[in-house]
Order: structure tokens, then sequence, then C-alpha cells
């Protein structure tokens, strides 16, 4: 069986645009460059999910119904083995080469694998609006060190969400009160994103 083949950039890149801890909510600054087919390419996965001169594209989506964001915990099935049992209010996952053959990714493809990725872990039977508003980072972890996220506000019409994939279990949306309560159990991206809740569904609704 041959190894997956997942999107990266090289670090460099991202140090010259300009490296930063957190969220950074200058999208049009970030995007267009790491989506540029010239700077990223496909790479295998298990050397990449140790290799800190690469970053691995991972889109990290929100879903929000009227105010309520989607949560919930990675099962014992999840890819990632260093985020089972964590929250999560992130859909996510990594681009793979048969999101565009063995090339590199521009935006048209990108979104497409976004939509694609989502479709694959939830079921969606909703009408929604699809906004990147953020890009994320976090060098402080193993994990975090060899991913960048692109962060997502999917605005629901209606909470018709199911799960489409073993890995997520107890999946519902919750309130701010909710969220709070669950924050210290989740992933860092997630704790991240909910730290800074109000300024994403701000970017969101622009």
């Amino acid at each position: 069986m041959t190894d997956e083949m997942i999107l990266v950039v090289r670090r460099a890149l991202f140090d010259e645009l300009g490296a930063f801890q957190g969220l950074n909510f200058e999208i049009d600054r970030y995007l267009p460059a790491l989506l540029a087919r010239e700077n990223n390419f496909f790479t295998p996965r298990p050397p990449a999910e140790t290799d800190p001169s690469l970053k691995q594209i991972i889109p990290y989506v929100l879903l929000v119904h009227e105010g309520r964001v989607l949560h919930y915990v990675r099962g014992k099935k999840a890819g990632e083995q260093r985020l089972v049992a964590k929250g999560s209010i992130g859909i996510g996952g990594h681009m793979n080469d048969h999101d565009e053959g063995l090339f590199a990714l521009d935006r048209a493809a990108y979104d497409a694998a976004v939509q694609r990725e989502v479709g694959e872990e939830l079921k969606l039977g909703a009408r929604y609006q699809n906004r990147a508003v953020a890009l994320l980072n976090d060098d402080s972890n193993d994990v975090g060190r060899v991913h960048l996220g692109v962060v997502h506000i999917f605005q629901l019409e209606t909470p018709d969400v199911q799960k489409g994939e073993a890995m997520i279990t107890e999946l519902q949306f919750l309130d701010r009160a909710q969220l709070a309560a669950r924050r210290d159990s989740m992933e860092t991206w997630s704790q991240i994103c909910f730290d800074h809740l109000d300024e994403l569904l701000a970017a969101a609704a622009r």
C-alpha cells in the first residue's frame, strides 16, 4: 500500500510571509501565496508528520447555526492518534493527492477539496455559506509545528447535520456556556478558535 500523499508548503514560505502564533485574520495576505501552484506540493504523509521544515495545509471548518457551534469528540478511529478523545469544534483534514493528481493545488481545487473533506466527515442536510476567515498556527506542540490551519466558517440555514465517519462521536450544537465548560478538554486548535469565536464570526459576516 502506497503512502498517503498530502499537500504541504515549505516552512520558509510561512516565515517569509510572516510567521505568527495563534490566529491571523489577514487571509488575503497568506492564502493566495499558499495556494499558488509554484508554492505547494504533495509529499508522503509519514515523514511530513515529523518534519518541521514543512507545513501541512489543513482546512479547519467551524459549523455554526444561530450562534451555536457544532462540537464533537474524536473517537478511537481518528486518523490523527495524537488527538483521540479530544473535543473539537473544527472539521478538517489533509488535502490529498486525489484532490488534484500529484501536482500542486490552486484556490479552485482547494475550495473543492474543502467541500469534499466536510462531506466525508459529516452528512450536511442544510444549505450554508462558506467563508475562509483566518489562518491558524500553533508551534507550541509537535502536532501544531507541522500543520497550518485555514479556518472556515460554515453558516448553516438549519441544524441538519449528522456524522459521516466513525471517528466523529457525541456530535451536537452547543452554545457559548456549554462550549466554555468543555474548553479544557478540546484540542489546542479548537481552544484557540473558541477563545476568538466573536472575531471569527464577525469576519465571516463581513
